[in-house]
């Protein structure tokens, strides 16, 4: 390949999710984090004395942990510059029509009403650190299904929130953890009583808006014996020329023979540290699907880990990373098989460009007990230009031999012999590219529903010019 040639794409157009609206805030905490800021966040939620508690001791373990070393620099991230937690000037409301205008109007933009009109059996939108929008259509109420905003699970369903919370993702789990433990705000509570099927998807919208603001949402999903559902996470925030940070947390519990598919698209500005922790435990025969779609951010450590607690129970992981100038885009995918007879698939696929940086960082862990287990890795990595860099980090620990284990790593560019091959069938170069790259993204928009799809297709939809890279 020729070093003096360089295939051109055009950044993601982000003309729809940069848009900031003006700052309305009922209340906000000053910068940084101390106890003082905790107790007000807490008395703010009106929250009982067990969560404080949590809160106080997740302050301190935060307080004593360092920050991570192991991955990218986070060193430019001053966490006493982040205001932790920004009350819009609103209510929560389950009617559209009460949200205030300015709220809405962001939300329209995204078409989450317009989704929830068409193909949701629920939406959740977050707007900064609180939820502003929750509804459950009736047919779900009836059949026991509970979604609602985590502080209204906290004291509807205080003992289920109390006994899975913070569980899995525990203050010691890293220092961004300890931190969402004290500083938590909004995300979703999920209920799916044992044989329910919610045949149409749940969504949660989280919007942060404010500047050097905080994003902290907690969402716990619990899906009972032969339960399943399809659970949808979006996230956005306009660009600034200051820190923004995301650390949220995703808890999910797949109870014998339950089903769980989490999709997320992450589309956050430049000027975000998206430090944000997803895990799944999963009991006999269940199962557990990630589709994963990472953009936007200046940094972003993301790892879904998926604890395979009973025998033949499943994970499967299928995600798409994008990175352009200025970022570092860190994720991959963890598993830990602990019974016999468990497997996993991995899909993971990266774009980079313009010097943009695309890690895969994986972790698979086979136990002595998962006597039979059966795990599939696989990392494809495309660079756009000379400038990018695309790295696969991939881990495996093997403690028996009764196990049937393979992991591949693909790095590669947009070949000449692709482009020539497409362009003598009378398609032009730009359109034969932008093909290509369609291609290497299908296995993940295929798994998405069909407004997602779109969105993500949106959201690499590339304009290529000059020669050919």
């Amino acid at each position: 390949m020729n070093d003096t040639k360089k295939t051109y794409v055009e950044d993601i157009d982000r003309s729809l999710y940069d848009v900031a609206d003006e700052a309305r805030y009922r209340y906000t905490t000053d910068r940084g984090i101390d106890e003082e800021i905790i107790r007000k966040i807490s008395k703010e939620k009106d929250e009982p004395k067990w969560m404080l508690d949590l809160r106080l001791e997740s302050l301190r373990i935060y307080n004593k942990k360092a920050m991570p070393l192991w991955g990218p620099d986070l060193s430019e991230l001053d966490i006493n510059s982040i205001i932790h937690y920004v009350r819009p000037d609103t209510d929560m409301s389950n009617s559209w029509d009460d949200v205030p205008g300015y709220i809405k109007d962001t939300f329209e933009r995204l078409g989450i009403p317009q989704a929830e009109r068409e193909s949701l059996a629920g939406v959740g939108a977050q707007y900064d650190s609180e939820v502003v929008y929750h509804n459950l259509k009736e047919d779900m109420i009836k059949q026991g299904v509970v979604y609602l905003d985590m502080e209204s699970g906290v004291k509807q369903y205080e003992d289920m929130v109390k006994k899975y919370f913070m569980t899995l993702i525990t203050p010691h789990t890293h220092k961004f953890a300890a931190l969402h433990g004290a500083v938590w705000s909004g995300g979703s509570f999920v209920y799916v009583p044992k044989n329910v099927k919610v045949d149409v998807p749940l969504q949660s919208y989280f919007r942060l808006n404010a500047k050097n603001a905080g994003q902290f949402e907690h969402t716990l999903i619990i899906v009972d014996e032969g339960a399943e559902l399809h659970f949808i996470e979006g996230c956005s925030a306009p660009k600034y020329n200051v820190q923004n940070l995301h650390a949220g947390s995703v808890e999910l519990f797949i109870k014998k023979n339950g089903k769980l598919r989490y999709s997320t698209i992450e589309n956050w500005s430049r000027n975000m540290f998206n430090l944000n922790t997803k895990r799944a435990l999963v009991e006999e025969n269940g199962t557990i699907e990630w589709v994963s779609g990472s953009f936007g951010s200046k940094i972003s450590m993301l790892y879904p880990m998926s604890i395979l607690n009973g025998k033949r129970a499943k994970a499967e992981f299928t995600g798409i990373t994008f990175a352009s100038t200025g970022q570092i885009l860190d994720t991959g995918a963890k598993v830990l098989m602990a019974a016999p007879e468990t497997s996993c698939i991995i899909n993971s696929k990266s774009i980079s460009k313009s010097g943009g940086s695309a890690i895969y960082r994986g972790f698979l862990k086979v136990t002595e007990k998962a006597k039979g287990a059966k795990a599939a890795v696989n990392c494809e990595s495309l660079m756009l230009d000379n400038d990018s860099v695309s790295d696969t980090l991939p881990t495996i620990i093997l403690e028996n031999d009764d196990i049937d284990i393979g992991h591949e790593a693909k790095i590669g560019r947009i070949s000449d012999e692709s482009i020539f091959y497409l362009m003598s069938r009378g398609i032009n170069e730009e359109e034969a590219k932008s093909m290509i790259v369609r291609g290497f993204v299908e296995p993940v928009t295929k798994e998405l529903p069909l407004e997602y799809a779109v969105e993500l297709n949106n959201l690499i939809d590339i304009e290529l010019e000059g020669t050919i890279g």
